[in-house]
Order: C-alpha cells, then sequence, then structure tokens
C-alpha cells in the first residue's frame, strides 16, 4: 500500500481536453479574448500551461547554474561618518543581515576604520563606488587579502553615464582605470579565505526604475555586459548585475532566471566561466506616499520574486525610503521582512524552486528570446554605449514609460490606497525629509541621463499641493 501510486487511479487529462472544457464553460464567449492577455513586453498569457504544450515543453534548464547557496540578506548603508557607519553595520548584522553594502561618499574613506571589529568570516562586505579610482581599489585589495575578507566593489562606469550623463573622465580613461584595476584584482580562486570577489558591477536597476519593460531591461544588461567584454579583456572574476524587482510576480521570477541563462549564454563566448553574482532590490517606481503601508506589501512580494527567481543576495526597500531618511525602523521593518521569508517561510531550502513550473519555464523562454533579439538589434547598431550617446536607448524607455504611466493614469494600473482606494484624510506634507520626485538639475551633460520617475508622482504633488 505505501507504493500505491495514487495518481494511477486517475486518467490523464490532456491540454485539448483542458481548453475543450474552457470553451464549454465560456458559453460563447471568444477563448482568446476572454482569456488571454498580453503583456507590456508582448506575451501572450495564457489561461493555463500543460506539460503536452508545445511550447513548455521545450524547458529551460537551469540548475547547472542557479545558487546552491541560499539568499544572502543585505543592509544598505550610506557612508558619512565612519563611526556611525561601521556601528551600524556592527548592529545589523548582529539583528539579522549576513551581508553589508556601503555606499561611500568618496575616496578619503578609512577602509581600516569603517571596518573595525566587523566580522569577516562568511560574510560578503560590497563597496559601492560613485567614483572611480585606481588607488583605492588597491586598499580595499590590499584589505581583503590581508584580512580575509570577502569583498565585492562595485565600479560601473556605463552604469554612471546612463544615470548621470557623464563618463567620470572620459570613455578612454574610465576603461584605461577599469583595466588597471581588472588586473589588480585578486581572484578568490588564488586567494580562497579571502579577497576580492567581484571588481565590476552592472548597475541594471536603473533601466527598471525608469520604465522600461522586463524585455528592454535584459536586452540593455546584456549588452551592458559585453561592453565590458568587449573593453576589458582580463575580467577573471564574477560581474555583480544590481537588478530591480518589478510588481508582476511570475514575470519577474522568470526575469532574474532568462537573465542568468542569457548571461552565461554571453559569457561563454568570451570564454568567460564565471556565473554573474545577482543583487536584487524591490524597484521605487511602483512605489508611494501615501498610504503607505501599502509599500511593505509590495517590497514582500518582489523580495518574494527575487528569492524565487535565485538572486545571490536581496537588498530590500525601506517602506518610507522615498520620502524619509534612513532610520532604525524602517531598516528593521526590512529586514525582518527577509527574515521572514528564510526563517519563517523557508524560502532558503529548496534549490531553483521554480524549476519545472511550466508558466514560469514558458516565461523564461520567451523573455530570454526576445531579449537576445532585442541585444542583436542593439550590436548591429553600434553597441550600448553607441545608442546611449546617440539618445536611442532613452528614447525607447520614455516611450514604454510613457505607456505605463497611461495605464496608472487611466486607473488600469492600480497602486491601492493612490489611485484606487485612496485615504482622503492622508497629510504627508509635514513628513517629507527627502524630496521624492524627480529633480531637475540643469547642466552640461553627454547624454541625456536616464531618469528614474514613480507613477504616482503628478498625482502625489496635486494631492500636497491642496493638503
Amino acid at each position: 500500500m505505501a507504493n500505491h501510486n495514487l495518481f494511477s487511479d486517475f486518467e490523464a487529462v490532456s491540454s485539448k481536453q483542458w481548453k475543450q472544457q474552457i470553451q464549454y464553460e465560456l458559453k460563447g464567449a471568444d477563448y482568446n479574448e476572454t482569456l488571454v492577455w498580453e503583456s507590456p513586453e508582448g506575451i501572450k498569457v495564457k489561461p493555463f500551461y500543460h506539460a503536452d504544450d508545445s511550447e513548455a515543453s521545450e524547458t529551460v534548464n537551469l540548475d547547472a547554474i542557479i545558487p546552491t547557496k541560499p539568499f544572502a540578506i543585505v543592509q544598505n548603508i550610506f557612508v558619512h561618518d565612519v563611526q556611525k557607519s561601521n556601528a551600524r553595520a556592527l548592529e545589523t548584522l548582529q539583528r539579522g543581515a549576513e551581508s553589508v553594502r556601503f555606499t561611500l561618499e568618496n575616496d578619503a574613506i578609512s577602509i581600516e576604520e569603517l571596518m573595525q571589529n566587523l566580522p569577516l568570516e562568511n560574510v560578503n562586505y560590497y563597496f559601492n563606488l560613485p567614483f572611480l579610482s585606481v588607488e583605492f581599489t588597491n586598499k580595499i585589495n590590499d584589505f581583503a587579502s590581508k584580512n580575509k575578507a570577502n569583498i565585492f566593489i562595485q565600479n560601473d562606469p556605463i552604469g554612471q553615464l546612463a544615470k548621470d550623463g557623464n563618463w567620470f573622465e572620459n570613455l578612454e580613461k574610465d576603461f584605461e582605470k577599469l583595466n588597471i584595476i581588472a588586473k589588480n584584482s585578486h581572484p578568490l580562486e588564488g586567494c580562497p579565505t579571502g579577497g576580492v570577489a567581484s571588481f565590476l558591477t552592472i548597475s541594471s536597476g536603473i533601466y527598471q526604475n525608469a520604465g522600461a519593460n522586463i524585455v528592454q531591461q535584459l536586452a540593455y544588461t546584456l549588452a551592458q555586459a559585453n561592453e565590458y567584454f568587449n573593453r576589458i579583456p582580463t575580467i577573471n572574476q564574477p560581474i555583480t548585475i544590481e537588478v530591480a524587482v518589478g510588481t508582476n510576480y511570475f514575470f519577474e521570477i522568470a526575469k532574474l532566471r532568462a537573465l542568468r541563462l542569457l548571461f552565461n549564454t554571453l559569457a561563454s563566448e568570451y570564454n568567460h566561466n564565471f556565473d554573474c553574482h545577482i543583487i536584487a532590490t524591490p524597484t521605487k517606481r511602483n512605489k508611494t506616499l501615501y498610504d503607505y503601508n501599502v509599500n511593505m506589501l509590495r517590497t514582500t512580494t518582489e523580495c518574494m520574486s527575487a528569492i524565487l527567481g535565485g538572486a545571490d543576495a536581496v537588498a530590500n526597500l525601506a517602506y518610507d525610503a522615498i520620502y524619509h531618511k534612513d532610520n532604525e525602523f524602517g531598516d528593521r521593518i526590512s529586514r525582518n521582512q527577509l527574515l521572514v521569508l528564510k526563517h519563517e517561510s523557508y524560502f532558503d531550502k529548496v534549490n531553483n524552486p521554480s524549476d519545472g513550473a511550466y508558466y514560469i519555464e514558458t516565461l523564461t523562454e520567451q523573455l530570454a528570446e526576445k531579449a537576445l533579439e532585442l541585444f542583436k538589434d542593439i550590436e548591429k547598431n553600434g553597441g550600448l554605449i553607441s545608442q546611449l550617446i546617440d539618445g536611442t536607448i532613452q528614447r525607447k524607455i520614455n516611450e514604454s514609460a510613457l505607456k505605463e504611466q497611461d495605464l496608472f493614469d487611466s486607473g488600469k494600473e492600480v497602486l491601492l490606497g493612490t489611485n484606487k482606494y485612496p485615504n482622503k484624510n492622508d497629510q504627508m506634507k509635514n513628513d517629507l525629509e527627502l524630496y521624492p520626485f524627480v529633480k531637475q538639475n540643469a547642466r552640461k551633460t553627454l547624454i541625456t541621463p536616464i531618469i528614474e520617475k514613480r507613477l504616482a508622482e503628478k498625482l502625489e504633488q496635486e494631492r500636497l499641493a491642496s493638503e
């Protein structure tokens, strides 16, 4: 009896039989018009997916590249006061964080002071650098090797160009420095107990936060990776990819899976044998000032997508991040969301949990194919940097962002508490510690920067003006 297969008592139901039953239940309504919807990426989503469906039968094998280690909980810390940042890092690690990402103001900061007394074993530290310095990167290298610390250095000149409109210095000098940094970085293979794990980052979150659709996000990230492979022949470490995760739950799971698949396909062409290291953060695009507690629900599902999609590390976004300065309460809540997912919901216990889900595997395949097609078009027309300079990338993102904005403005894309069921008694004018809208900064730039913008900004400005 113990070996009896209960499912053998039931006849298998084919996809054709399911569709016939659905057609019968629709009572004459058109199947495609009623139940099939099209995503902004041009993917037609069916009401069900089946094992014998030809599209889902060619499943994507990601077992070999999805990380087997559980995701790490990352705490973001902006370093203004070194001693305070050091104390905050120590406290957050004691309270559940497993990695720390420092964003440094400048290269005058003492690494030794910042890292004093911090645990180094089994903890990854990220140094997000809004500047490009060979000398400072060498200091991090030396510290990592001497102290057996695992450190990811986040240098991204192309990301700087996209966000700021200018290189750190210029194209030639930025890549000259980056090539020197590449040669000086000590891979962990040669230093198994510590060292710099990565010296290069692709900050792809800007594409999502500015309104690019998922296919665009994947293609632009891949094109950025290709620029680095072409211009830095000595990449002998993993590349870190920062990803912003949106609200479309299953699509975002598939996005991270497709990203790994595409990156490894590209990397193999350059004989680069390292998988990418993905850090995921919830998007800012759907976060709101009013009814701000709903932001916690949004970030929870977005973190779930990141984890199920195979992110190596997740840095949650505090519910009040768009209008409050960093604060202990917001940090604690955002960290606890991940702790609950990890230790109470057991999201870290299964490797590649979405494997075998026909819907997600089909989405993964379709997103990867569409992104690869767009990537090839970008390369055919000069590559990412060329298309940033001539404004093509910015124009395409803006077109996608306007389509989504129209959906939000018309109420077809819903943000609860903002454009549906708003609480008219909410008052936020006196709670703004940070300016939560797009900032105008007129200056001369090489290119038009990619501007991150939230969907609710116009509506929120109108409400603030009427308080």
